[in-house]
């Protein structure tokens, strides 16, 4: 199972929101690269990194920070997987210039599916090059950098991806992120339980137990922000926790 620690970059820094409230914010960081290197150096192998600047408003803005970032991987062989504001091919063909190994496409995909549907027939960008972005409130997806809500379920829309090869289902529990109260097990499994496409958690994380939950479920990755930039858990210690044979 693959451990991404997670960069979210607003305003050119490294930050984290409360339940992704743009208005519950901590700056952990001003150099996104320094923070990007330090990951490489604990082990990493992939890095999370979400543009909340352009989820909230549509326009990719932090690109000279993910650029950088994306070359201190390159360097070290290890892969970067960016979200927020990716709503048209255009953006998607920019962003893998840049050297982002995966792209999470979220609310452009809910909200236009018949051109996220178009894409993964796009023979220009592979399929396992992209993931979708399932970001829910109590099991109903949001969008739009969380602030809109839909009536649509997470399993029904995850269902849509199933038999496309797709790189991977990214199920954030908007509720727990940020709040380190622990992964949101039973949302995560029905959501593996509908698409035959690997899911990666993301939201709660707490601890390395956190990890060896979602291992024990079969996630394919899990994401953690606040509780590395808190010290509540190491990277070296989740990558442990991910590489421990099931019990």
């Amino acid at each position: 199972m693959d451990v991404l620690p997670a960069i979210d970059l607003r305003g050119g820094k490294v930050v984290r929101l409360l339940q992704g409230d743009y208005d519950r914010q901590t700056t952990y960081a001003d150099d996104p690269a320094a923070v990007a290197e330090q990951f490489i150096a604990a082990g990493a192998k992939w890095i999370h990194v979400v543009d909340l600047d352009a989820a909230r408003r549509g326009e990719l803005t932090n690109t000279d920070a993910l650029r950088a970032i994306c070359a201190k991987a390159d360097t070290a062989g290890v892969k970067v997987q960016n979200g927020g504001g990716i709503r048209d091919t255009q953006r998607i063909h920019r962003l893998l210039d840049l050297g982002v190994a995966r792209l999470v496409v979220g609310s452009a995909a809910m909200k236009q599916w018949d051109w996220f549907e178009g894409l993964l027939n796009d023979p220009a960008v592979p399929n396992e090059r992209l993931a979708l972005g399932l970001d829910a409130r109590d099991g109903r997806l949001a969008a739009e950098g969380w602030t809109e809500q839909l009536d649509l379920r997470v399993e029904d829309f995850a269902r849509r991806v199933t038999g496309t090869g797709l790189g991977a289902i990214v199920h954030t529990d908007i509720a727990r992120d940020g709040m380190l109260q622990g992964v949101n097990v039973e949302a995560t499994a029905r959501v593996l339980a509908a698409a035959d496409v690997p899911v990666i958690a993301s939201g709660g994380v707490a601890s390395a137990d956190d990890v060896r939950r979602c291992r024990r479920i079969g996630c394919g990755g899990v994401i953690l922000g606040k509780a590395l930039y808190e010290g509540r858990v190491t990277l070296a210690e989740a990558l442990a926790a991910a590489g421990e044979a099931c019990s």
